[in-house]
């Protein structure tokens, strides 16, 4: 089995449903009692909002950098970055080590082909919604994306950051996640991505009746996967 590399703690309220899902992910795989091998840095996410906060990405990409470059000296077969938005980084950061990244936007594009799907929505942070970084890795897979309008977005990145990553879960936000997601099935919408692995913790499958993504789902088998080719 491979060893897993995990940057976490972007927030640790999904990386501790990373552990989870991929120790889940890869006993399903292999049985009795196998877990992951893995090695786990947490970031003090106060650290990156600092960061964020001054548009310091030189910053937030060399504690990238030395985190990942930890982890591949510890004996990581591979990093994987635990929340959409630091792939912003991912193709800086590749550059810097010898180790693959297993991307979260190219599983989620693998499943959303899978699916046969062409048009989907994005809910996340303001960054992986407005920026390309996400959206070209989905375009390579002749998948179109589309956003909240500018008020929708605002809505969603304030609950991400008030909310969400707080662990809180209100049913009100749910119910405006749920009006924002309606507005993107107007607009054509065949599917949503939950593009922030915190928002699968606040809305579901079960809330939908549109396929939705989960990021955080989706990520942890393809992590689970590479760990036990």
């Amino acid at each position: 089995m491979k060893t897993i590399g995990l940057i976490g703690g972007t927030g640790w309220v999904s990386t501790q449903e990373y552990y989870r899902l991929i120790n889940l992910e890869v006993n399903k795989k292999l049985g009795g009692l196998n877990a992951a091998q893995c090695i786990l840095y947490s970031f003090n996410y106060n650290d990156i909002a600092e960061l964020n906060q001054k548009n310091d990405h030189a910053s937030i990409l060399k504690l990238l950098i030395d985190t990942a470059q930890r982890l591949e000296i510890a004996g990581a077969d591979c990093i994987a970055l635990c929340a959409n938005t630091l792939h912003y980084y991912a193709d800086d950061l590749q550059l810097k080590i010898s180790k693959p990244i297993v991307h979260i936007a190219s599983a989620t594009a693998q499943e959303i082909k899978a699916n046969g799907l062409s048009k989907v929505g994005l809910l996340g942070t303001k960054m992986t919604m407005e920026e390309d970084f996400y959206k070209k890795v989905l375009s390579k897979s002749q998948i179109e994306t589309i956003v909240p309008d500018d008020r929708g977005r605002a809505f969603v990145h304030r609950s991400i950051f008030n909310e969400l990553i707080k662990n809180i879960f209100i049913d009100k936000t749910k119910e405006q996640f749920k009006a924002i997601i309606e507005k993107l099935r107007e607009q054509g919408a065949e599917g949503i991505i939950l593009g922030c692995t915190e928002i699968p913790l606040l809305i579901n499958q079960s809330d939908i009746d549109l396929p939705l993504f989960n990021t955080l789902e989706i990520h942890s088998k393809a992590i689970a996967q590479f760990a036990v080719e």
